[in-house]
């Protein structure tokens, strides 16, 4: 298989690939980043958990069980610790339900978890990470701190019933920046085509896929369109690309300050505005570092379409 092919294979398998160090772009977490973990998780009736806050600014009202990382965690230990400590469980992360950005500084990963060990935290247990925690069937009155949550817990709801993207954890592989890989995809007349940077003979053995890397205050979700800008600049005003999630997310903090950044993996297809339009081959280049890679094998293009047509991918949100 082409080496082209087989990281495309990889990265819809749920795996992760090498990012380059980008030293001027390197994160440190507390300072130039924030990740946020919050827990979705329900009890054999159907409640969901629920702790009420302690913090000044909220307190008494009920949340989420939720908290920002720490250094040297990973994205699962960070879950399972604030779920202890707030909630009183242990628990395991079954899959991401969806992740939230507003750029690099706040980035929140919302997992579907289930309880493995401990107990419901109750007011006799009360210190400055909660009050007390309960489950709750979401209809009895409480006073929450947000109503942002009751996106979240629909998710984790209709996870539950019907997954729609397989189960998508973080893989642990270091990273120093706050990046996107993207599998940029261009189809038609069955055939497709991906976008990638071109082999450069001092630096790499063969082609690879685009890596933007995200600076202060930009969007990760805008990313997509910085790629399309810089490739096809003369025409990219006929295109859109028409984003669709996430296949996986690559994160390991056990080094503070060098590993503190995240790799989203994302994949997005690239269409022309006018639907009447029926091209036979991909928009061109204006960009000399990139080229489009003919995907042939027949297994992948329909890997790759039916995760596009069905929206099989955990999805990212700019908020």
């Amino acid at each position: 298989m082409d080496p082209v092919d087989k990281d495309i294979e990889m990265l819809l398998s749920g795996e992760a690939l090498e990012v380059l160090p980008d030293h001027e772009q390197t994160v440190t977490l507390r300072k130039d980043v924030c990740y946020i973990v919050s827990a979705v998780i329900f009890n054999t009736e159907g409640e969901v958990l629920m702790v009420q806050e302690a913090k000044k600014q909220c307190y008494g009202r009920w949340y989420l069980p939720a908290g920002r990382m720490e250094a040297g965690e990973s994205i699962h230990k960070a879950l399972r610790r604030e779920v202890k400590e707030e909630a009183g469980f242990e628990c395991q992360p079954i899959t991401m339900l969806l992740v939230q950005e507003s750029g690099r500084e706040w980035i929140r990963f919302t997992f579907l978890a289930e309880v493995t060990g401990g107990s419901l935290k109750t007011t006799s247990e009360a210190d400055s990470e909660s009050l007390q925690a309960r489950w709750w069937d979401r209809e009895s009155p409480l006073t929450l701190r947000s109503m942002d949550i009751t996106r979240l817990i629909d998710a984790g709801l209709k996870y539950r019933q019907k997954p729609r993207f397989p189960v998508c954890n973080p893989v642990n592989m270091p990273c120093s920046v706050v990046c996107q890989r993207l599998l940029l995809v261009f189809s038609c007349s069955e055939r497709i085509w991906l976008l990638v940077v071109k082999h450069a003979a001092d630096l790499e053995t063969h082609a690879r896929l685009p890596v933007i890397v995200l600076e202060k205050r930009r969007s990760v979700t805008r990313a997509a369109q910085r790629l399309i800008e810089e490739s096809v600049r003369s025409t990219n005003h006929e295109l859109q690309a028409n984003k669709c999630g996430i296949l996986g997310v690559q994160h390991d903090g056990r080094v503070p300050g060098r590993s503190d950044g995240i790799c989203f993996n994302t994949l997005l297809s690239l269409e022309p505005l006018d639907k009447g339009a029926e091209p036979d081959s991909p928009p061109l280049l204006d960009n000399e570092k990139y080229t489009w890679h003919e995907v042939t094998d027949q297994s992948l293009k329909e890997k790759i379409l039916k995760r596009i047509t069905d929206k099989s991918l955990l999805p990212m949100y700019n908020i």
